[in-house]
């Protein structure tokens, strides 16, 4: 595959998911490129063991990772990015309730555990799948899930403690 192609086909995922990681714009686009970039470098050797999207998250999770070592960043996601939420049919004051819920839940989830972090946000912000998650954080697929049962549990609780709706915000990631 031409990495021009690859680039058009991929590079919005890689960007949102290390812009989740590093909430800086630039930063995030830096890394984007990097990784683009490593990706290139070891086109040849990539031997299709996942498919070419989980294989560059995977390298955008190094680039990452690496770049928090050497900047010795402590937190791992802020989610100051807004996000879409059809709320066409909806008054002014749900519409703001929605989304004082949704910055709740974004509160709550990131004060959870960098593992928590990482395996809600490839499974249900990037929705890839246990097999793609796995591969990316270099787990077995049962612990995948473990970690994703007692996340969901972690965040649910934190939501609730945050002052979220039992019946607001949290179900929408499940």
């Amino acid at each position: 595959m031409e990495m021009e192609q690859l680039y058009k086909e991929h590079s919005d995922r890689v960007y949102s998911y290390i812009y989740f990681l590093v909430r800086h714009r630039e930063s995030a686009e830096d890394l984007t490129q990097e990784t683009f970039y490593k990706a290139y470098k070891g086109l040849d050797t990539f031997n299709k063991q996942a498919s070419t999207a989980t294989w560059l998250l995977k390298i955008a999770r190094n680039v990452t990772y690496d770049y928090f070592r050497r900047k010795r960043v402590v937190h791992f996601f802020t989610f100051e990015k807004k996000h879409d939420i059809e709320t066409k049919l909806l008054s002014p004051e749900n519409r703001y309730e929605q989304k004082e819920q949704l910055i709740k839940m974004y509160d709550s989830l990131r004060k959870l555990k960098k593992d928590y972090q990482e395996v809600l946000l490839l499974r249900k912000i990037q929705e890839c799948s246990i097999q793609e998650t796995s591969y990316i954080l270099g787990w077995t697929e049962a612990k995948v899930k473990m970690k994703m049962t007692r996340a969901l549990e972690a965040l649910k609780k934190e939501f609730h403690q945050e002052g979220g709706r039992k019946n607001g915000t949290i179900k929408r990631i499940r």
